[in-house]
């Protein structure tokens, strides 16, 4: 029996409040986490991620109080990043009611963190966060495709596919894909960049970025997809999560 495409709607959390932008950019105010969190879990999201996305950047630890309330409201797996600098955050956040931890920038600069955490608390815990472009101008990856840090800002020069390939190797239980290009605009996800990272990895593969309609959910599980993730088209109303659920139902997905 094929296992159920995921749905997942994702928090990005700045100064305690749910944001939302285009490419990280023009962030603007979506609700009160926990609020959301609530709804999100009535409407039968299959878990939540929760990022804090000024953590990195602003040198803090994740906001463990909101992580808290929002674990008190919710029954579905919580995922929580940002700010995860070390095995000693992630337990943190495992007592504050997450289930799993996204961690990006840390790994980056320390991949043998992974296999920390992974060792520690099982790599079914790691969701490793790749937001990943297409190289600009001026870079140049084997596979064209380049991670960035701190929600896009910052250029890494890394091949996006070999770094997904590594980390699985070095302890990620999933990767999360998000694509830089596609992200807030709604125009459907980056199928090419999910054909090409999909053929790359084993573990389960989390499509994020682009979703603007429930077809759009549908056509990132055809392209080897686990689960689909989205912000804005939820937040805003533009779709629930049984809309999304019914694409993909139709579509031959089986979901929960």
């Amino acid at each position: 029996m094929s296992v159920a495409v995921r749905v997942i709607p994702c928090l990005d959390v700045k100064d305690g409040r749910v944001v939302k932008g285009v490419n990280f950019q023009g962030l603007r105010d979506a609700g009160d986490p926990v609020e959301l969190a609530r709804r999100y879990d009535a409407q039968g999201a299959d878990e939540i991620t929760f990022l804090d996305v000024s953590a990195s950047s602003e040198g803090r630890d994740t906001m463990l109080e909101v992580v808290s309330a929002t674990a008190e409201q919710v029954f579905v797996p919580l995922t929580v990043g940002g700010g995860v600098r070390g095995s000693d955050d992630v337990a943190r956040l495992l007592r504050a009611g997450a289930d799993k931890v996204g961690i990006n920038t840390a790994a980056i600069a320390r991949p043998g963190l992974l296999t920390e955490v992974a060792e520690r608390f099982g790599n079914q815990v790691i969701v490793l966060s790749v937001d990943a472009r297409r190289c600009p101008g001026g870079v140049s990856t084997p596979s064209g495709y380049e991670v960035t840090t701190h929600g896009g800002t910052r250029s890494t020069g890394i091949d996006a596919i070999e770094w997904a390939v590594r980390a699985a190797e070095l302890g990620a239980g999933e990767i999360l894909l998000n694509s830089m290009d596609a992200d807030g605009v709604t125009a459907g996800f980056d199928l090419a960049m999910l054909d090409d990272v999909r053929r790359a990895v084993r573990v389960p593969l989390i499509a994020s970025g682009g979703a603007g309609e429930p077809g759009h959910f549908a056509a990132a599980a055809d392209h080897g997809a686990d689960a689909v993730l989205a912000a804005s088209v939820f937040h805003y109303g533009m779709m629930t999560i049984g809309q999304a659920k019914d694409a993909l139902r139709a579509a031959g997905h089986p979901v929960r």
